[in-house]
């Protein structure tokens, strides 16, 4: 059985330098017009920072459930990987019970919370919030930097612990990782919710493949040229 964190290993293992996910950004806003593209060791990087600060600040540990309110992005995947490096639930269902913590784009959200939460700003080079951070809350963009880059586990989930919950539904650990048939594929993604996007990252990724994920709305020339560019396949189910 491979594990979300196994798969991680696996990419740093067979080729550190390459790119793993690639996010174009076609959304109305800020960050519109932005490329960011992460190797296996620099999304490890972050994965590491995300899940220190999950262990550390917040006491994650399997059975702790978090709710994750942001869009398929190229940091949601480095927090499903750190959720699932410290063993915890992943939630992408609006939560109907109080969860351990809230990971969300929305301060308003964040602020309403009756759980721990992290403020979330996707813009790249971003250093701090754009908006008020309420009191209590992490400022991701601001203090993620500061929690170390190596990163060990305190607790292993079980395989029967769940790691998805998404659509109502419960993925356990032993059957969230599905390598996809074809090896070392580079996909081009234009899917907007946000569990079919982790589900297809982690099969690309454990078939040694890379993501190119297409956020927004953009011409389908547009999109038949950047798949060009990349070398990717489109996803035309996606």
């Amino acid at each position: 059985m491979t594990r979300p964190a196994d798969v991680l290993q696996q990419m740093l293992r067979s080729d550190s330098a390459k790119p793993r996910i690639t996010t174009y950004d076609d959304t109305d806003g800020p960050t519109r017009g932005e490329r960011i593209e992460l190797s296996a060791r620099v999304l490890g990087n972050w994965v590491n920072k995300a899940a220190n600060a999950l262990q550390d600040e917040f006491d994650i540990a399997p059975g702790s459930v978090i709710h994750l309110d942001l869009p398929p992005h190229w940091r949601t995947a480095y927090w499903a990987l750190a959720a699932w490096s410290v063993g915890a639930t992943v939630s992408t269902d609006a939560a109907d019970t109080t969860p351990d913590l809230l990971v969300t784009t929305d301060p308003d959200a964040a602020g309403a919370s009756d759980s721990p939460a992290v403020l979330v700003t996707l813009a790249g080079l971003a250093r701090s919030a754009a908006a008020p951070v309420p009191q209590g809350v992490m400022d991701e963009a601001k203090e993620l930097s500061t929690h170390g880059d190596q990163f060990a586990a305190y607790e292993e989930p079980e395989d029967s612990d769940t790691a998805l919950i998404a659509g109502g539904e419960r993925t356990a650990y032993a059957d969230l990782v599905v390598p996809q048939r074809n090896s070392a594929e580079r996909r081009h993604l234009t899917m907007t919710d946000t569990a079919d996007f982790l589900r297809a990252c982690l099969a690309l990724w454990a078939a040694d493949g890379s993501v190119v994920l297409s956020r927004g709305e953009a011409p389908a020339d547009v999109l038949v040229e950047r798949s060009r560019v990349e070398g990717a396949i489109s996803d035309s189910a996606s």
